[in-house]
Formats: C-alpha cells, structure tokens, sequence
C-alpha cells in the first residue's frame, strides 16, 4: 500500500472510531445511568430518546473492523489474538443490550429485568472497550509479525483504570443528551447527574495522562521532547477549556447552548475542539412510546 492510501485509510479507521465513541458513547451511557433513574416513566422516556438510532449507531463499529481488515490486515492479525477476551466481552455485551432494549417495551410483570439488563449490557461493553483502549495504550509483545504475549496480556490496572474512566465518560455523554432531548424532572436530574460525573472525568483524564509516560519509556521520552511538547500543547489547552465550559455550563438549567459545551466537552479528548456557542432553538418536545 502507498503512503497516501496508507493516510487515507488511516484517516477513515480514525474517523470511525471517533463517530462510533460519539454515536454510540451517549446510548452506552444511558444504559449506565438507567437503574438510577427515578421511576420507571423516566425510564421509558430514556430509551425513548434514543430508540430511532440506537441500533445505527453501532454501524460505526462495523466499519472500523472491516477496514482495519481490509487495509490494514497484519496490524488486524496482531491485534485480535491479544485482544481476543475483551472484544468477545464487548460483542456478547452489545448483542445482550440490544435483546434487553427491544424485550423491555414487550415485558410486563419482567420488566425489571431487562431493566438490570440493559445496564448490564451497556455497562460491561463500555468496560470492554476500556480494557481494548488501555492494552492499546500499554502496547503488546510482538515478535516478527506474530503476537507472542499471553491470552491475559490486555489486563493490568491501568487497562482496568481506562475502563472504569470510560464509564464515567460514556455516563457523561448520556447525560447531556438526555438534557438535550428532554425536558422536566428527566432533565433536571441529567443535569444533576453530568456535574457529578464530570468531576469524574476530568480526574480520570488527568490521573491517565499522568500514568501514560511511565508505561513505556519510549512514551516519556516523546513526551519530554520539546516539539512533542509544542504539537500536543494546543490539544491540551482545548481541552482543559472545554473542561472548564462545561463545568460552567452545567451550573444553571435554562440554557440549551450550555448543555452542547458540555456535550462537547466530553468527546474533548478525541477531537480537541471547542465547544461553539449557538442561539437556543425552538422549544422541543419529548416523544414517548405508549406504554405496553
């Protein structure tokens, strides 16, 4: 493969990673979020707000493994035998959240268990990816073209550390698009529930980008170098700004051009953008499933 087709596939595996964590980040954290809603009509309006999408959302997944298939396919080959446990986790998670959305709206007298269901499956998915990103991060033992570590390789306590960060982040994106797509009681308590996981967030990104240049010595070597220090400065000036709008954001309960600052805010470290200030829009209305 040429450079250019090299950068160009790289760019969209990027891309597809980065919508998919977007796309599919807020319908994980609402699953998170769901057991401590208050009442079972908050609860309906949850999976309500994101029953048109949920499913696509995931196409972004799809597309990120068949392209690293397809373009790049020794890095393809290296990756799933040391990542075979926690993509099997994922998929098994995924696949049980979406049994547990669809068979909650039929349920009766067993709708407390999709309930616990629901959370189960998008909480040990969002877990799963947090173990693939920080055995990402660690690197693996390859010799040749060959992974050479163990079936366990993937778990140490900073890849469990990025689970346990990414379910507070997920938990943050779900907030702020149910503070987006509703309004009321639902919405006050979104509120509530992204000032709290923020603190959350903004601690996990600073005790990881403390912890990442003493996995590797490589890693702190590029660190230290002073144009590594230069490119990487104005991602971190963004998004320590996009941490602080947020943080103002989330202050007050009447602006929905807060409530984007925040959602920004969250995918800060994957895009390193601002969050732009927008006029309010129309009032909006919140639709909801008859009940069943």
């Amino acid at each position: 493969m040429n450079p250019e087709l090299t950068l160009i596939w790289a760019g969209i595996l990027g891309f597809a990673v980065f919508m998919y964590v977007l796309m599919d980040g807020f319908d994980l954290g609402i699953g998170i979020l769901f057991p401590f809603a208050k009442s079972e009509v908050e609860r309906d309006q949850m999976m309500d707000s994101v029953a048109p999408i949920w499913d696509g959302n995931e196409t972004w997944l799809v597309l990120g493994g068949a392209g690293l298939l397809a373009a790049f396919p020794l890095a393809y080959g290296i990756l799933l035998p040391a990542l075979y446990l926690p993509l099997l986790l994922m998929l098994i998670a995924l696949v049980f959240r979406g049994v547990a959305f669809e068979f909650r709206h039929k349920a009766r007298t067993s709708r407390w268990i999709w309930n616990h269901s629901f959370f189960l499956g998008s909480t040990f998915a969002t877990i799963a990816q947090g173990l693939v990103l920080g055995a990402f991060v660690r690197g693996f033992r390859v010799e040749g073209t060959q992974f050479v570590g163990g079936a366990f390789d993937w778990f140490s306590l900073f890849s469990l550390f990025c689970a346990l960060a990414l379910v507070a982040g997920y938990a943050l994106l779900g907030a702020c698009w149910l503070i987006m797509k509703t309004e009321g009681d639902l919405q006050e308590w979104a509120y509530t529930a992204a000032r709290r996981v923020l603190v959350l967030v903004v601690a996990a990104t600073a005790v990881v980008s403390l912890w990442t240049p003493f996995l590797n010595p490589a890693i702190a070597e590029r660190i230290a170098s002073w144009r590594s220090l230069i490119s990487i400065a104005p991602g971190t000036a963004a998004m320590m700004a996009a941490r602080i709008a947020a943080a103002s954001s989330l202050r007050g309960l009447s602006s929905v051009t807060m409530t984007r600052s925040a959602f920004a805010a969250a995918t800060a470290p994957i895009s390193g953008r601002l969050p732009r200030s927008r006029s309010p829009p129309a009032p909006k209305t919140t639709v909801s499933r008859p009940g069943v």
